[in-house]
């Protein structure tokens, strides 16, 4: 009878503490886990020290693919909060995010933030719908103060902090905002026009006036085919474009290919560089930061084709 009120107690205990840590963390701080580097960004600008920010997408991970590991299902178990960026950019993880939505807060930020009549299709038959929003600034501003209004629900002693931080970022981005468009109309309006390894770019092209061609589709899910290739090919050697772009989360080999192919037809196209696509730069790097990815790809877009 001891030993079985023993192994109660026990697990009453371990059920006790799972919860604390779940809640709290180690620092005693709120845990917010976001998907894309993107997102965790912009949450540790509205945070601030209040909250322990993690985010399961490093530099080169394509979110299109991602498989929650285990360490990231014991992270998201452990989360007080979940941010992730909607749109089936996450594909993957949304049998994980509905399971999960059972029993605390997850939040579809770009989804939830974006009016429908802002997001592009990236299907042409018109099904599918661009979850890229981020690169147009102005919908990513959209994006953050929307995550202050989370944070300001979901920690209300802190709500006016939260806000004020957010608004405060907004402020920055209104100003890259400005400077992305004053880059891009430098280059002269006729070798406007942006070639990359999977169609990452419409909102980017939608808001800057850069014309954007993408080797695959919105998604990486499928690999393009020869008639993808050929056609692309096609469109270089015809308008002399001067330059393709490979992404950090993408292989070269279908660039590769088009630039091939494009040699072949007495074309030579060169690449033009590496872009941030769906993931940005190394922690610690400006291209770590949601604006100084922004700024890196500016300055090679406008290096390659100017």
């Amino acid at each position: 009878m001891k030993l079985r009120w023993l192994l109660w107690a026990s697990a009453a205990l371990f059920l006790f503490v799972g919860c604390d840590s779940a809640s709290t963390g180690d620092s005693g701080r709120l845990q917010i886990v976001a998907t894309t580097g993107m997102l965790g960004d912009a949450l540790i600008h509205i945070v601030g020290d209040s909250a322990t920010v993690t985010s399961l997408m490093g530099p080169g991970v394509d979110p299109h693919l991602y498989k929650a590991t285990q360490g990231d299902l014991t992270t998201l178990n452990r989360a007080d909060l979940i941010i992730y960026n909607g749109l089936f950019l996450e594909g993957k993880m949304g049998e994980v995010f509905s399971r999960l939505a059972r029993t605390k807060p997850v939040v579809a930020a770009a989804e939830a933030a974006v009016d429908s009549s802002q997001l592009l299709s990236g299907d042409a038959i018109g099904k599918a719908v661009d979850p890229h929003v981020w690169f147009d600034v102005s919908l990513w501003s959209q994006v953050v103060g929307y995550l202050g209004e989370v944070m300001a629900e979901h920690d209300p002693d802190r709500a006016d902090y939260y806000r004020k931080n957010a608004a405060a970022y907004q402020q920055e981005l209104v100003a890259l905002d400005d400077e992305v468009a004053k880059q891009i109309n430098t280059i002269p309006e006729g070798q406007r026009v942006l070639v990359t390894a999977h169609d990452a770019f419409g909102y980017f092209g939608n808001r800057y006036g850069i014309e954007v061609l993408g080797l695959q589709g919105i998604s990486t899910l499928s690999e393009p085919g020869i008639r993808d290739v050929t056609e692309l090919v096609d469109i270089i050697t015809e308008r002399e474009v001067k330059a393709v772009f490979v992404e950090t989360s993408v292989s070269q080999k279908s660039i590769q290919a088009v630039v091939t192919g494009c040699r072949e037809r007495g074309h030579e196209v060169a690449i033009g560089g590496s872009l941030f696509s769906d993931a940005m730069g190394a922690s610690g790097t400006p291209e770590g930061t949601y604006p100084g990815m922004v700024r890196s790809n500016v300055r090679t877009i406008v290096s390659a084709l100017k």
